[in-house]
């Protein structure tokens, strides 16, 4: 089979198109025969290999895919062969087969297509930091940072859907700001002076949650924004810098500072993320939300598909086409 593989950490050309054995479902594992699969930013880090969970080269970069089961390993019920699945691999997702645990395989409802589910980190993700870490409640105002990209676009839509008063986003460009106000944001900001431009437009009082996948400076200046009670959901750290902050404003105004991360429930608690899974699907077949594809290549275009990502020009979700 197909695959690309990272033999050395650096610029995206590092991406190598390559024949390599097909791999084989241990017990516990299905064998999926893939359709797509789609970048996250984490990828782009890994490669570089500067991403505090990245594998050590050679590794097969990616974290989900849609495709068709081929094979069931010992001990695998309520799948079968030949049933469309979106997963989490268990070793990389730039291949044409991949491997995942069973307990991280979600069979797809006959309403969806493939790409609607095709970017199920940013999906899951998307729902978890509005819900489970944001607690957002009815009536409240979101602050999305990176409000153009794969989670940012998806959680301006789910923000709305799940009742919040107002949303805003931030972005780099006129471009994105466009895109953003078309998924329903009500306010686009850029990241400079955020925080005053936050503060100035919701009468002093700020927001009650803030999505932080940016961390460093954009954090910081976060706080300054976030009102009483508020909670900051901090989820990547794009900049490649820590945020810091005055823990007095947090008991001073009962305000929480919340960390969440996909991969770690992947890892230690996979069974929690079934119940997303089945929420996003939900919302996605209710037309209350969509995966905003971006831009679309072939699997041994992966290293232009990283270049469009790592050059932040890029809007929605970009996937690969494995079949």
């Amino acid at each position: 089979m197909k695959a690309i593989v990272v033999e050395q950490n650096g610029p995206p050309e590092n991406l190598l198109y390559q024949e390599i054995a097909d791999p084989s479902p241990k017990a516990g594992e299905v064998l999926v025969r893939t359709t797509l699969t789609s970048l996250n930013y984490a990828d782009v880090q890994a490669r570089r290999g500067g991403y505090d969970a990245g594998s050590q080269p050679p590794f097969i970069p990616g974290l989900d895919a849609v495709g068709v089961v081929e094979a069931l390993g010992e001990g695998v019920s309520g799948l079968s062969i030949g049933q469309r699945v979106v997963v989490f691999s268990a070793g990389g997702s730039y291949a044409e087969k991949i491997v995942a645990r069973a307990a991280l395989a979600y069979p797809i409802p006959d309403a969806l297509s493939d790409e609607a589910v095709s970017g199920l980190t940013v999906l899951v993700t998307a729902y978890n930091i509005l819900t489970w870490a944001g607690r957002l409640q009815k009536g409240e105002a979101v602050l999305v940072h990176a409000a153009a990209g794969g989670v940012g676009s998806t959680a301006v839509q789910m923000a709305k859907s799940l009742g919040a008063s107002r949303v805003f986003g931030t972005v780099s460009s006129q471009a994105k700001a466009d895109f953003v106000r078309r998924l329903g944001a009500d306010e686009v900001i850029a990241y400079e002076g955020f925080a005053e431009q936050v503060l100035e437009l919701t009468q002093k009082t700020g927001v009650d949650l803030i999505l932080d996948s940016v961390a460093g400076e954009v954090f910081s200046e976060g706080m300054k924004c976030l009102a009483p009670f508020g909670r900051l959901v901090v989820f990547g750290h794009a900049s490649g810098q820590a945020g810091t902050f005055d823990t007095r404003l947090l008991h001073r105004q009962t305000k929480a500072v919340i960390g969440y991360s996909s991969g770690h429930y992947r890892r230690e608690r996979p069974e929690a993320l079934r119940p997303t899974v089945e929420a996003v699907f939900q919302l996605l077949q209710a037309g209350e939300i969509k995966l905003e594809i971006g831009a679309r290549f072939k699997l041994g275009e992966a290293s232009k598909a990283h270049a469009l990502m790592e050059s932040r020009q890029s809007m929605g979700k970009i996937l690969l086409d494995c079949s």
